[in-house]
């Protein structure tokens, strides 16, 4: 409906002293939500990552002007799970225009590509072992399908977390050609094959309140995701 000449519906007002205290709207951030990240949850995420990673792995997949970096590019591509207004889960992706991930995959956002590189997946370390690693990346690749030109995802991952990243449905594709000191990664894919509607509509997509899936990943999930 156009709002050009449109009336609201107007309720009658009440003065304080005649509303029940306890119909008295509370005024409280969502319980638990999700959405784009921007340059300004930079930090938190930052400080999220090294946590998780530099006890493992001694090295973030991004340093911080690489987080700003990928925010301000294509925020679109990153997703926030966050509870009371903290953050406590997130992924961090970029658009990549090859078959196989290459060493500029690391830095560059390819606008045209058709794959979306997942850089980075992490949880606040006071809510791993409750699931959420699954459930955020099954939100991620459901949000993934109404974007009308991605067709696949992919990711650069140790070989301890191939069992992790198989059980959201991403297939092993061989070693990755990256490696990072020393350390060498088995690259992962996963097919994006969107519905037509949800495609049609995603300039109106928003990502939703929490509403759990009917079938939700496993939980079972390793302690740095």
């Amino acid at each position: 409906m156009s709002a050009v000449g449109a009336q609201p519906f107007i309720k009658p007002m009440q003065s304080p002293s005649t509303i029940s205290p306890g119909l008295q709207r509370r005024h409280t951030l969502p319980a638990s939500e999700f959405r784009p990240l921007n340059t300004q949850d930079a930090i938190s995420v930052f400080e999220i990552e090294r946590e998780a990673f530099i006890s493992v792995s001694g090295d973030c997949p991004l340093h911080l002007d690489e987080v700003r970096h990928f925010l301000t590019l294509c925020p679109e591509l990153s997703m926030g799970w966050i509870e009371e207004g903290r953050l406590v889960a997130f992924i961090i992706g970029s658009l990549w225009d090859q078959d196989r991930l290459t060493t500029d995959a690391l830095t560059l956002h390819k606008p045209r590509g058709s794959t979306v590189h997942v850089h980075v997946l992490a949880v606040h370390r006071t809510f791993r072992q409750q699931g959420k690693g699954p459930i955020l990346m099954w939100r991620y690749l459901q949000y993934l399908r109404c974007l009308p030109n991605v067709r696949r995802a992919v990711l650069m991952c140790e070989d301890f977390l191939v069992p992790f990243y198989r059980k959201s449905g991403f297939k092993v594709l061989g070693r990755c050609a990256i490696t990072v000191a020393n350390l060498s990664f088995t690259e992962m894919g996963y097919p994006i094959s969107g519905h037509a509607y949800m495609r049609r509509n995603s300039e109106a997509i928003r990502f939703p309140q929490l509403t759990l899936p009917l079938e939700l990943p496993s939980t079972s999930e390793h302690p740095d995701t």
